[in-house]
């Protein structure tokens, strides 16, 4: 039992290891003077920082970040909650195939779905760049909510539902009203897993991205194409300080530590 313990924590240390290390890099080539990324480095300048900002790109790339992991994450909500109650609570003839087709964006690649959603939405029928870009957000986050929301309902006990019934509220109302406030943390947490999806995804907004569109990934790109100077660095810290303040402030305010 002990070697066992012990080859799980070696593995373990090496796992976390191999995770930290290449992001402390990253953090502390953010800060070098010289004008390409080295480590280690020489000098301490916070430029590259600044240097972020200027960058219009980089600027309006994090704004559509923004806008579209909260659009494509609330819609991924309204969508997903009613899918997964009518799921979970009625008698659904082939229900496992509903199941798998509302998964299925999570089985197939992601530069499939972008390209795919390119040829229909924008080649066949001509959409506008941005309603494609949130139909394909939409479908990464998906599956996302699918699965929280399924295990929140599936740790709620329907018992409370039922008396709400036998009081007098209708069904609609018992949904708002008792339902939802019930499985709020599994809400919250599929929204948050949602926007931090898509805030960082890269496949799916190759293909959906143009001129005056960038998300902020996509931007890192094409300025990585011809520049290789700590800006990236200093863009990937401030990727990664937006992405753990997020799950910090919601894990002490919203109390998704308790969530199970």
């Amino acid at each position: 039992m002990r070697t066992k313990i012990k080859f799980s924590s070696v593995v373990g240390c090496l796992v976390l290891v191999i995770l930290v290390v290449p992001l402390l890099i990253v953090i502390v080539t953010s800060f070098g003077e010289e004008s390409a990324i080295s480590f280690p480095i020489k000098g301490f300048t916070f430029e590259w920082y600044a240097n972020v900002f200027q960058q219009p790109d980089f600027v309006e790339g994090l704004k559509m970040s923004s806008i579209v992991a909260i659009l494509a994450s609330f819609l991924a909500l309204l969508v997903g909650i009613p899918i997964v109650y009518v799921l979970t609570r009625f008698d659904i003839h082939h229900k496992d195939w509903f199941q798998t087709i509302f998964l299925s964006p999570a089985l197939i690649p992601e530069i499939v779905i972008g390209f795919a959603l390119y040829q229909a939405l924008v080649i066949s029928l001509q959409l506008p760049l941005f309603i494609s870009l949130i139909v394909g957000h939409f479908l990464l986050c998906l599956p996302y909510v699918v699965r929280l929301i399924t295990a929140g309902m599936m740790e709620f006990d329907e018992s409370i539902e039922e008396a709400a019934w036998m009081v007098g509220y209708d069904k609609i109302t018992t949904f708002f009203k008792v339902v939802i406030p019930n499985i709020k943390q599994s809400v919250v947490a599929a929204f948050i897993l949602s926007f931090i999806t898509s805030f960082n995804n890269i496949p799916i907004s190759l293909f959906l991205n143009g001129p005056d569109l960038n998300m902020l990934p996509t931007s890192i790109l094409n300025y990585l194409e011809n520049n290789y100077d700590p800006t990236v660095s200093a863009v990937s810290v401030i990727l990664m300080i937006i992405t753990a303040s997020i799950m910090i402030l919601a894990e002490k305010y919203l109390g998704l530590n308790k969530l199970t």
